[in-house]
């Protein structure tokens, strides 16, 4: 297939279609719209336009099927015309049926003004026809996704859960990449704007994820297990009832433990009144008492100090805590991923003291409802259910 852009090189902003490519590529690097605006010597505003109302997703580039005709045998024609051949010998030197040529001469002036450059951009023009998406035609699969948006589902969860629930009702399937455009590019008048604001990233637009987190590193803890020491059933996740824990901050130094199942992926939320040990620790040991004896294996923490006495909590649980490297997060990959999505919920510079257990315990159910692509699109409640039984 022949890759071609616009035949009018100035877009209507005065950008070139160079330019419009470069914009998009250091918008998917992550340079800021500035910093772009400084390299291609526009105006800030002029790149903001351009990605604002894109909705942040570049457009496809568009493609010329090679079943039509191209610039090149419209040149090749509008020779021929000039020498006098007839539209059957021009047919047979482009391999093409003499119909496919009357039309094409005949629809752009016929023999006397025919030009091979006005009919290529005539004909790339006409060809503009935009297709609605699925979610555009289809009521209740629109009336479906936003019930689950509003659920706080991703859109790749959607997806995935609507191939898994409706395998045989292909009209149900939507791509995640159909959800996020619709989303975010607001000329396609699908799904409503502020749905966007039930995503675990609240953006206008869509942004790359360049940047990367970075731990500092941790106080000192005694008789601290390191994570080496762990049993291998651990890091195999065969075997339920291993855990991953943490704490999540918020404003005026408040604070949630965030306990996570590594086979099941189930999250349970801990209302701490600090991140001091000797408040941390006897709220773990209450949740979990709660729990059945073979889901209390053991609890894989960071390496902050609000577990120092970790040797209180093992004797009143029978629970081996372990802890990870300093500066290693990767080490919980669950639980990072978990506190991730829990910002959805609670978003940084939230006050989280002003939330109940009850409150806790709610926003738990919702995420434990979610279906996760590591669970084969089965939710973690589901994959707790199992457990149980």
């Amino acid at each position: 297939m022949e890759v071609c852009m616009e035949p009018r090189s100035i877009s209507p902003r005065g950008f070139t279609s160079e330019q419009r490519g470069l914009l998009w590529m250091w918008h998917r690097e992550g340079v800021s719209r500035r910093g772009i605006a400084e390299r291609l010597g526009k105006l800030p505003g002029s790149v903001h336009f351009i990605i604002r109302e894109a909705g942040g997703i570049a457009p496809r580039p568009r493609v010329r099927s090679p079943h039509q005709l191209s610039l090149a045998d419209r040149e090749a024609i509008e020779r021929a015309l000039a020498r006098g051949a007839s539209f059957r010998l021009i047919a047979r030197w482009l391999g093409r049926a003499p119909s496919t040529i009357s039309r094409e001469v005949e629809r752009h002036g016929g023999r006397d003004v025919y030009s091979a450059v006005r009919a290529d951009i005539a004909a790339w023009v006409d060809a503009r026809r935009p297709k609605p998406c699925r979610l555009a035609t289809h009521r209740p699969l629109r009336r479906l996704v936003t019930a689950k948006l509003r659920l706080q589902w991703s859109p790749r969860q959607i997806s995935r859960w609507l191939r898994r629930t409706a395998p045989q009702t292909p009209e149900l399937h939507v791509s995640h990449e159909t959800i996020y455009q619709s989303l975010y590019i607001q000329s396609r008048n699908v799904l409503r704007k502020e749905l966007t604001q039930e995503l675990r990233r609240r953006r206008v637009v869509r942004v790359a994820r360049t940047a990367t987190r970075k731990r500092q590193g941790r106080g000192q803890i005694v008789d601290a297990i390191p994570i080496s020491q762990r049993p291998p059933e651990v890091a195999d996740r065969a075997v339920p009832g291993h855990w991953e824990g943490d704490l999540i901050a918020g404003r005026d130094n408040s604070y949630i433990a965030t306990l996570v199942e590594r086979t099941t992926r189930f999250v349970i939320l801990v209302r701490v009144p600090s991140k001091e040990t000797t408040t941390v620790i006897p709220a773990l040991i209450r949740q979990i008492r709660r729990l059945p004896a073979h889901l209390t294996r053991s609890l894989t923490w960071d390496r902050g100090t609000e577990l120092a006495h970790h040797r209180v909590f093992s004797v009143a649980t029978g629970v081996q805590v372990y802890f990870c490297d300093p500066q290693s997060p990767w080490q919980r990959g669950s639980n990072e991923n978990t506190n991730g999505l829990l910002r959805q919920y609670f978003p940084k510079g939230v006050d989280l003291s002003t939330f109940t257990q009850r409150q806790l315990d709610a926003v738990a159910d919702r995420l434990n409802g979610r279906p996760r692509e590591t669970l084969d699109w089965r939710t973690p409640a589901e994959m707790i259910q199992q457990v149980l039984r």
